[in-house]
């Protein structure tokens, strides 16, 4: 005879093996003109250089890891992502009581378009994005203009995933 506490130990597996057996992430549900994206490289406005091309290389990074959309090659994409770095400032966010400036904001902003190919429907139409990330000078924990950057970078990718994933 089974014990009670293992029989409630294998109805309570049992049960959570089935929830996780009927959610997918997989592509199965996005209309077909939207399942394969192309990510042009993002034009660069801005006097940071590389700026651009890290934010595609992001872009497709969490597309490839979110899996919803295919990342395609342009010849047989279905709809395209395009868009420009429109600002990369470093601005001062605080100051010591004596008016020192002690810590830097990054600020980067993107105008992003999500169009499909077939019809020309621009599902994100020039939308802008934000991010930010801040730094301290001499930080003794390390945070300089470059984890400020790639701070700033990630909270855009993060954002404009959210938007192409739920668009569809």
């Amino acid at each position: 005879m089974r014990s009670p506490i293992r029989l409630l130990c294998v109805v309570l597996l049992s049960l959570g093996c089935v929830g996780c057996g009927v959610y997918s992430a997989s592509s199965g549900r996005v209309q077909e003109d939207r399942k394969n994206v192309f990510v042009e490289f993002l034009e660069n406005s801005t006097a940071e250089p590389g700026i651009g091309n890290t934010l595609t290389e992001m872009i497709v990074t969490a597309l490839q890891t979110d899996n919803t959309l295919k990342v395609a090659d342009s010849a047989s994409a279905t709809s395209i992502i395009e868009g420009t770095v429109t600002k990369y400032r470093v601005k001062e966010a605080f100051a010591t009581g004596d008016l020192t400036v002690n810590e830097y904001q990054v600020q980067i902003a993107v105008q992003l378009s999500f169009t499909i190919r077939s019809t020309g429907e621009k599902i994100i139409d020039k939308q802008k994005f934000n991010g930010t990330g801040n730094y301290i000078l001499n930080d003794p924990d390390g945070s300089t203009e470059d984890t400020a950057r790639e701070e700033a970078t990630l909270e855009i990718v993060k954002d404009i995933l959210s938007q192409v994933v739920e668009e569809w």
